[in-house]
């Protein structure tokens, strides 16, 4: 009896192993805030830790040369729609005279008509250019009062997601350039745990596998399964990495945290085996 107990432990002990491996728990949605517009950072309304919202201002460049040249868009739009109401009365006139002209056709003589047909078609086409002209001028103006809407967007930049502020690194008062760093927003709803697994445990880790994981600053543990396995290794220490999806239930989890996963290899030791 005592041999059949051994034998089964044995037996237990070839098929059953797991491989642990220690990781980080990240953001699955980190936003990299860059600024948009060259200038001077005016207000900021949000410091490092703060929450917000979809859309919050987090921070307000100064406009005081933004506000000219806008203003200066918006008189030539203004400019170019009194000329286009000028040239299309002219032309409506031009039109209205043609159709008396031809209505008392029977007052004037022969040459002296077609004198004023002449001057009147001559006017008319000098309308018609002038309008097309007036007509050009005012989408041009539209198009560039467009341009400027947009661009006074990007003196107020707004928070692409719900998150924590994680770095602010702006003061007021600082110029920005476009493309620059400005702060870092983080989704804190959506986290996953980020692991590295030995080239020679490669062989064991499928995606969709159902893994234990543990964060023991809190003594918090759940069940998750492998989102994704990064096909590029490490070529110092020929690891790979891999990324574990994971529901969130405790409040306190937030992105650095240390974290480890427990991966069940009984099934892939035995397949090996047979």
């Amino acid at each position: 009896m005592k041999y059949v107990i051994l034998f089964l432990i044995t037996v237990n002990s070839l098929f059953s192993a797991d491989l642990i491996l220690t990781g980080t728990v990240i953001s699955n949605n980190q936003k990299m805030i860059p600024a948009r517009y060259m200038g001077y950072i005016k207000k900021i309304n949000f410091e490092v830790g703060d929450m917000v919202q979809r859309e919050d201002v987090l921070f307000e460049m100064e406009s005081a040369e933004f506000d000219i040249l806008e203003s200066q868009a918006d008189l030539g739009l203004e400019q170019a729609k009194l000329m286009l109401e000028v040239y299309q009365k002219s032309f409506n006139g031009l039109k209205k005279e043609k159709r008396d002209l031809e209505r008392d056709k029977g007052l004037y003589s022969k040459e002296k008509f077609g004198f004023e047909m002449s001057d009147l078609k001559q006017s008319t086409e000098n309308a018609t250019a002038a309008l097309e002209s007036a007509q050009v001028l005012v989408k041009q103006a539209s198009e560039k009062t467009k341009q400027f809407a947009t661009i006074s967007g990007y003196l107020k930049v707004k928070a692409p997601n719900n998150g924590i502020l994680v770095d602010k690194r702006i003061q007021v008062g600082d110029m920005v350039a476009p493309g620059m760093l400005t702060m870092i927003v983080v989704d804190m709803e959506h986290l996953e745990i980020e692991a590295e697994v030995a080239e020679s445990d490669l062989k064991y880790v499928r995606r969709n596998k159902v893994v234990d994981i543990t964060i023991p600053s809190l003594g918090y543990k759940a069940s998750g399964y492998i989102k994704a396995i990064v096909p590029s290794a490490n070529p110092m220490a020929h690891t790979f990495k891999i990324r574990i999806h994971f529901e969130k239930k405790n409040d306190m989890i937030f992105p650095g945290m240390y974290a480890k996963i427990h991966m069940d290899l009984t099934d892939e030791i035995a397949t090996k085996i047979q």
